[in-house]
């Protein structure tokens, strides 16, 4: 009897996204690293894999990153440019990348030189062997922004995620491997000004992280202003939940409640005459209950805005997707790793 060798599984495709606002002077040479994972490899954890497309989302820079995309786009087959009508911004112009993708992963990364393309087989590696929908860069050395930017960015998302426990906000990376239907499905019903990995967290349970040694930034300065690096901080707050306004929701019913409790003594000590003071009892009773009530009305109010702001933000209820078994994480290595 002949036993059939099983069949090689699919080889992994994969979509490299990034958002271009002022590369050009970075930009070919990034292109350029990730041009020989245009042939197929098989990584140390044994998976066939290949980068498929690389997509260049133009965010209308200051520069003459165009003409570098263009020129990317007639040299390499795999480059598409995708073209914005104005600045949206890098999350924005990420989900647009995202959007444009085919392929069954998507790694999201910057135009400036400190990401290592070389990391990505590592990245498919980790993700296959935790089962996980998106895969973190986790930096073994200090992000090359300078001491200040990297201890206010750490403090940020750690203040953060104390106040909203779930996803692991430390571990946020513009360096990402994230399967290509979650990444496209979020790219669809993302609202505008919503924090990217906060809804990838909606949809994705397991996340890993994989140890990335980052580069500096080629020489070029930083695109984020102190008041961009706030906005971008404030709508990772706004895009954490609506914890906020729960208890906003919950001080206006415990005030409430406290107001007519108090009521309802300051009335007792006046029957009873502890309370002798004219007129005190009855300013007392009209201020904590007018208090009380426009403190739960607030709260009711709060219950409202919330669920608009989970709809307007576009977090889905559910969201359809097929066997794990039979996509992208259910292909067996076709090799053993190497030693």
């Amino acid at each position: 009897m002949v036993t059939e060798a099983p069949a090689p599984s699919p080889r992994h495709t994969v979509a490299v996204v990034i958002p271009v606002y002022q590369g050009e002077q970075t930009l070919r040479a990034v292109v350029e690293e990730l041009a020989p994972l245009f042939t197929p490899r098989v990584t140390t954890g044994g998976h066939d894999m290949v980068v498929a497309e690389v997509l260049l989302v133009h965010d209308n820079g200051p520069d003459d990153s165009p003409q570098v995309m263009r020129s990317l786009a007639e040299k390499f087959p795999q480059v598409r440019a995708v073209w914005l009508t104005r600045n949206f911004g890098q999350h924005a112009a990420t989900l647009a990348g995202m959007a444009s993708s085919g392929s069954d992963w998507i790694v999201t990364m910057d135009e400036d030189g400190q990401h290592d393309p070389e990391a990505i087989p590592r990245m498919l590696d980790t993700a296959m062997h935790e089962q996980a929908g998106v895969v973190y860069a986790k930096a073994t050395n200090p992000a090359p922004h300078g001491l200040l930017r990297n201890l206010a960015s750490r403090s940020a998302k750690s203040a953060v995620q104390r106040l909203v426990p779930g996803p692991d906000i430390v571990s946020f990376q513009s360096y990402r491997l994230v399967l290509g239907d979650i990444g496209r499905s979020v790219a669809a019903y993302s609202g505008a000004g919503v924090y990217l990995d906060i809804a990838l967290g909606w949809v994705n349970s397991r996340v890993a992280t994989c140890p990335v040694e980052l580069r500096a930034e080629g020489g070029r300065p930083s695109g984020y202003s102190s008041r961009a690096l706030a906005s971008h901080f404030w709508r990772l707050v706004l895009s954490s939940g609506t914890r906020a306004l729960r208890l906003v929701s919950l001080l206006g019913v415990s005030v409430a409640v406290l107001g007519v409790v108090f009521a309802v003594g300051a009335v007792i000590g006046r029957l009873l005459g502890t309370i002798d003071e004219p007129g005190w009892t009855s300013v007392m009773v009209v201020m904590l209950l007018g208090v009380g009530t426009v403190l739960f009305s607030l709260g009711v109010i709060a219950e409202y805005v919330g669920v608009s702001v989970n709809t307007s933000m576009g977090r889905p209820n559910y969201l359809i997707t097929g066997d794990r078994s039979q996509g992208p994480l259910g292909r067996r290595p076709i090799a053993p790793p190497h030693d």
